[in-house]
């Protein structure tokens, strides 16, 4: 009779370890998804703001156009960076593409101020502001991002995660960061 009940405490051990062993499994599971369901709608966020700025991209351009002809160059930058935009389709290359854009902008700006009847204009000074709002939804945007794709990375990259997040298919995340020479102030030569 003392070995039935030493082989039941047996069966209720090895249970119960496989019960938290199970738990584990769960918690590491859900917290894994929970934080990449995070960086999916950070990402949805500057998405959004993203197209918004792309769709405001070709007013501001007829605009300046109006004033400034001979800036061919210029247009077709803005037009190009624009597009690569529109078509990007990984977070990697609406990245590269966003940076693109946002140096082709600086360059519109730089030529802009070179034009004070284009500065004076209404019409310019309305979608200037509309496009600095955005890109500041876009800066707070990506601050939240990166924050988000911070706590993923580092959960994927710690005891206990580290030995199920490959395995459970998450890989790193990447930080929307502004390339290098997109930091540098564009040159406008006449």
């Amino acid at each position: 009779m003392l070995g039935m009940g030493t082989m039941l405490i047996g069966v209720v051990c090895i249970a119960a370890i496989a019960l938290v062993v199970l738990g584990a499994l769960f918690m590491i599971f859900n917290t894994l998804v929970t934080w990449k369901n995070r960086v999916d709608n950070a990402w949805a966020q500057i998405d959004v703001q993203l197209k918004k700025r792309a769709d405001l991209v070709p007013n501001l351009v007829e605009t300046v156009k109006g004033y400034a002809k001979h800036e061919k160059t210029v247009f077709e930058d803005v037009t190009n960076a624009r597009a690569s935009m529109m078509g990007a389709q990984t977070v990697d290359d609406k990245i590269k593409a966003h940076n693109q854009l946002s140096a082709a902008l600086k360059s519109l700006f730089a030529v802009a101020e070179n034009y004070p009847k284009l500065e004076a204009s209404k019409n310019f000074a309305m979608l200037q502001e509309e496009l600095e709002g955005i890109e500041n939804k876009i800066a707070y945007a990506r601050t939240a991002y990166n924050d988000s794709v911070y706590q993923y990375n580092n959960t994927q990259q710690v005891i206990p995660y580290v030995f199920l997040a490959g395995i459970l298919g998450h890989k790193q995340a990447a930080y929307f960061q502004i390339e290098g020479k997109e930091r540098e102030n564009p040159q406008v030569k006449f």
